[in-house]
């Protein structure tokens, strides 16, 4: 019994000290645009290539991969003001549906056209489609992911995200749009809320704000979308008489942070901006943990074939999303 507590907080531990080195990582040069999850996850898979995967610290390592994922989705709900969607960025979510159905059904048809790993190719199609790294979190039990196939799915979208961002600065310049045009078509195509926040932040104050509710009315989307994939994961299962899907109960959470971000928090309990700041600060520290304790799962045998059809297929679909969503602004 003592022994497996000190697993527990030992590969706690160990994830967290790994998550404070991507942090310092990530504020250097070139490593700034990449961020620390994609940073932590290219730790962990390089220490899992040199010295193995760490057993004795398993158990720790899994609560990170397990529980403080949940916990860092439950609080990404506080990120989504749902009020603030309903009432200026309506017409946002017909467009970031449109985002989001382009992004899946085109990663479904080109996986199946192109005999691409279904699982990874439809994880990059919701993170490419929603939220990154929180939506793959979110759908990735739902349809049965591998722990390793999460982990790359999230490590490849951080770099096409990042990618994609530091092209939108490059080219911004020479493009016939306005500011605010800029920042919804930032907002409705990049990948991760940080990578919306890169590349709208020089074109104003006014472009980034539309950029970030574009991104919000996406994120909106992440528990609509994740109960149609329960259903469809339900129904296909009933056919087959395989196991049940669980009901992932920590949407419920997230829902209801989003719900006390929207009407709770500055009508009814004031917290101050620092306290909201350090409230982001520890989602992303959890979520780093959590993808830490995911990327020790990968093995570059196993996945090295599996992944590079589906990278190539994301990278087109998010070029042709970028372009779509560029003409619908």
């Amino acid at each position: 019994m003592e022994t497996n507590r000190l697993q527990l907080w030992y590969g706690i531990l160990f994830t967290l000290f790994i998550a404070i080195i991507s942090f310092g990582i990530a504020r250097l040069p070139v490593f700034n645009y990449i961020g620390p999850l994609a940073t932590a996850i290219t730790l962990a898979f390089i220490y899992r290539q040199f010295f193995g995967y760490p057993y004795k610290l398993k158990t720790g390592i899994q609560f990170s991969a397990k529980i403080l994922l949940r916990a860092a989705i439950i609080l990404y709900g506080l990120k989504l003001n749902i009020n603030v969607v309903f009432s200026e960025g309506l017409p946002l979510l017909l467009k970031s549906s449109v985002v989001i159905v382009f992004a899946i059904l085109m990663s479904y048809a080109l996986a199946k056209l192109f005999k691409a790993d279904m699982t990874l190719s439809m994880l990059l199609g919701v993170g490419t489609g929603v939220c990154g790294a929180a939506a793959i979190a979110a759908v990735a039990p739902i349809i049965k992911a591998k722990d390793e196939d999460t982990a790359v799915s999230v490590g490849i979208i951080a770099l096409l995200g990042t990618v994609f961002s530091v092209a939108y600065l490059l080219i911004r310049p020479y493009l016939p749009v306005e500011e605010v045009g800029y920042g919804i078509w930032s907002g409705l195509s990049l990948h991760e809320l940080a990578h919306v926040a890169l590349a709208a932040e020089p074109a104003g104050e006014e472009a980034l704000g539309f950029a970030l509710l574009a991104k919000l009315s996406r994120v909106f989307l992440l528990v609509p979308l994740c109960l149609i994939f329960i259903w469809h994961m339900r129904r296909k299962e009933s056919r087959t008489g395989a196991a049940k899907v669980a009901f992932p109960y920590f949407l419920i959470g997230f829902m209801l942070m989003s719900l006390v971000n929207s009407y709770v928090i500055g009508d009814y309990v004031e917290i101050s901006d620092q306290v909201m700041d350090l409230i982001s600060q520890l989602t992303t520290l959890l979520l780093t943990m959590a993808m830490i304790a995911l990327g020790l799962n990968i093995n570059i045998r196993d996945v090295a074939g599996r992944a590079l059809k589906p990278f190539a297929l994301i990278f087109a679909i998010s070029i042709a999303l970028s372009i779509l969503v560029y003409l619908i602004k």
